[in-house]
């Protein structure tokens, strides 16, 4: 029998324990599954000029890294356990979306839950959110929390 696999967003937030939530109650009914808890911090792709300002990036980003490990990460992989669930805990930079979608096909996940956050500014009313571009382009199907 194959193990299934369940990718979770989280966000740091209230939506984001919606999620997990969800995905640990589905874990539990579909029996021998594995969450791939990932938490992402959103990184800009653009280099600086100088080596020092490159150096002080890569410090930064390994400080956000380190905590968004301790202040979300942890705390998630430690409820999923306390259910009984197998549980995988992935931070990064880049893009939400296309990490998730990433790591889903990577693990032939069954499907990402997310949760789902209210529309925050412009710029997702016009490009769309991060649940929107996962339902438009994801290579497996999503579930949102509301």
């Amino acid at each position: 029998m194959k193990t299934s696999t369940i990718v979770v967003g989280l966000d740091g937030g209230e939506s984001g324990n919606r999620a997990l939530e969800f995905a640990t109650t589905q874990a539990k009914l579909i029996g021998d599954c594995t969450l791939k808890l990932v938490y992402v911090i959103e990184w800009s792709p653009f280099s600086f000029q100088t080596p020092e300002e490159n150096e002080q990036r890569h410090k930064r980003r390994e400080e956000e890294l380190a905590l968004a490990r301790e202040r979300i990460m942890e705390p998630a992989i430690n409820k999923a356990e306390k259910s009984g669930i197998s549980v995988d805990g992935i931070v990064k930079h880049g893009d939400v979306a296309d990490i998730l979608d990433d790591i889903a096909k990577k693990n032939k996940a069954q499907q990402i839950v997310v949760g789902r956050v209210g529309v925050r500014g412009l710029k997702e009313r016009m490009f769309g959110g991060v649940t929107g571009r996962l339902a438009v382009a994801s290579s497996v199907p999503i579930t949102i929390i509301p």
